[in-house]
């Protein structure tokens, strides 16, 4: 490791320089004196904590850095709507980069060059302003008869699990969590001890692998499962049926990723690739879903038990909609995802080309609650790219109540995207499992970046809703949210995503094209 090399590097030299002043000549001594300055800098590379590319790449990390102050400035403000490729565009990461570490966040002539570009998107505001205090912006999340309910900031870490990311990122997520008030989402590898270690909210995420309550057999243990809830950290639960990094495909978690440790958290051998199967077990038809989250809600002494999708066809959220009525069992939340991937952890053509995007997602989930009456009860949390204010309340705008961020939050922890996320190589220690590179990331250091990201991003929101006369997120419609179209032409975004009728699916109201899918949909098969 570069570490090493440069320890011993250092004792080479200086014995060197040392041997060869005492045999040969003493201005020898002076190729140790040349040194001193370049050993001085490792060591204290190696010994600060907040930058873990120089901790684990002392003085060579440098060149990072130097690069990031001499490259072309000329794109740094991509469109936003060609964010949605990876990498994210360098505007975004700036002002994750800014608010993680509470450094002022204006711009000098950093006016938006893109604002005639069709695909723009922006609020309008108010001469008459108001106060909203971010304090305010929580939502509480439980159905009837759900004892634990949750009180929820408005912005959350979407699911990222241990496996995935290092013990170290872990922490340092669960610990801002901590220190902010919001929730951390465990992802599907299970609740490890670095998930509880730092006192942060927990909401515990069970996918197809049934990682931390999994049987022998690979399916659902009761039991297991009742252990794992005995911690108090833990205040939800999420049912993953998919997500947009690869819908309608199980996960993979490479073998050189798997520890020891993570091998019993999960119930999986070592030496061979995780692959979670690409559905569940438990339950194969809308109703067994909807019984299965009854269940989970009994066994967890009551607390709220929601799903989390990327919507595929529209007729199969629909028929989970018939079975919600038929059974009158109902989620206390519901997660929508989008299909435009995000992670190295399925097949290219899963993660670019399959499931609805992140809007239109969210638009048939929080239309078809309205249409089936539904929507007073269930909350919905948007999970796709949220990183921005201006995200959250578009977010909001189209329908959700709350939102997961999961590469914001990486980025916070000081994610570089060096795109090694699958090779067990990150450099950052964010997102490997190598206990020489985990070692440059400090928890503490950067439990203090995400808890100011996430409160300086809330608090952005609030002025944000403030500065549109409003004094809520639920006082954020669709008509507040304008679209450019072309040059001259602008829309708000319900003429995109028109609203349905609270309960018009209930009364068989034609609809285009809600009717076709309404016909197609059925309680008893997905």
């Amino acid at each position: 490791m570069v570490r090493a090399l440069f320890v011993l590097l250092s004792l080479v030299i200086f014995g060197l320089s040392l041997v060869l002043s005492l045999c040969l000549s003493k201005s020898f001594v002076w190729l140790a004196l040349l040194y001193s300055p370049l050993f001085l800098i490792g060591l204290r590379d190696m010994l600060q904590t907040r930058h873990a590319i120089l901790r684990n790449f002392p003085v060579l990390g440098h060149g990072r850095y130097l690069m990031e102050k001499i490259r072309p400035e000329i794109n740094q403000y991509f469109v936003e709507s060609n964010t949605d490729g990876q990498p994210f565009s360098r505007e975004l990461r700036s002002i994750v980069y800014q608010r993680a570490k509470d450094v002022r966040q204006t711009l000098p002539f950093g006016t938006r060059h893109d604002v005639y570009v069709e695909g723009y998107e922006w609020f309008n505001h108010s001469l008459s302003p108001k106060h909203v205090d971010p304090a305010d912006l929580r939502v509480t999340i439980g159905v009837k008869g759900t004892a634990q309910r949750y009180s929820a900031s408005i912005f959350n870490i979407g699911a990222m699990s241990y496996g995935s990311l290092s013990k170290n990122a872990i922490k340092a997520l669960n610990g801002g969590a901590q220190k902010s008030n919001f929730a951390h989402n465990t992802g599907e590898g299970g609740v490890s001890p670095y998930h509880l270690s730092e006192g942060g909210d927990v909401i515990y995420q069970i996918g197809t692998g049934y990682f931390g309550c999994r049987s022998e057999n690979g399916g659902f243990d009761a039991d297991r499962y009742r252990e794992t809830m005995q911690s108090d950290a833990i205040k939800m639960i999420e049912l993953k049926l998919s997500q947009g990094a690869k819908p309608g495909h199980g996960g993979i978690l490479p073998a050189a990723k798997i520890t020891p440790e993570i091998s019993q958290i999960r119930g999986v051998p070592m030496g061979q690739d995780v692959l979670s199967p690409p559905s569940h077990k438990k339950f194969n038809d809308p109703r067994g879903l909807l019984h299965f989250i009854e269940e989970l809600r009994e066994l967890s002494g009551r607390r709220p038990v929601g799903f989390k999708l990327c919507v595929g066809h529209p007729h199969e959220f629909l028929s989970i909609c018939k079975a919600m009525i038929a059974e009158k069992i109902f989620p206390d939340f519901i997660c929508v995802d989008g299909g435009e991937g995000g992670t190295g952890a399925a097949p290219l053509e899963f993660s670019n080309h399959f499931g609805h995007p992140y809007k239109d997602g969210l638009h048939i989930v929080h239309q078809a609650l309205r249409g089936f009456g539904l929507r007073d009860q269930i909350k919905v949390i948007a999970s796709g790219r949220i990183t921005t204010a201006f995200h959250i309340l578009r977010a909001s705008a189209l329908g959700a109540d709350l939102t997961y961020s999961s590469r914001a939050m990486m980025f916070a922890l000081g994610c570089i995207q060096a795109l090694e996320c699958h090779s067990n190589k990150c450099p950052t220690g964010v997102a490997t499992q190598d206990s020489r590179l985990v070692h440059g990331l400090d928890p503490t250091d950067k439990a203090e970046r995400v808890a100011n990201f996430h409160r300086n991003t809330v608090k952005a929101v609030a002025e944000m809703i403030g500065g549109m006369g409003l004094s809520s997120l639920d006082d954020v419609r669709p008509e507040y949210l304008w679209r450019r179209i072309s040059m001259t032409e602008n829309r708000t975004i319900d003429e995109f995503y028109p609203e349905i009728p609270i309960g018009a699916l209930l009364k068989r109201t034609k609809l285009t094209p809600w009717a076709k899918w309404l016909d197609a949909a059925s309680a008893d098969h997905f």
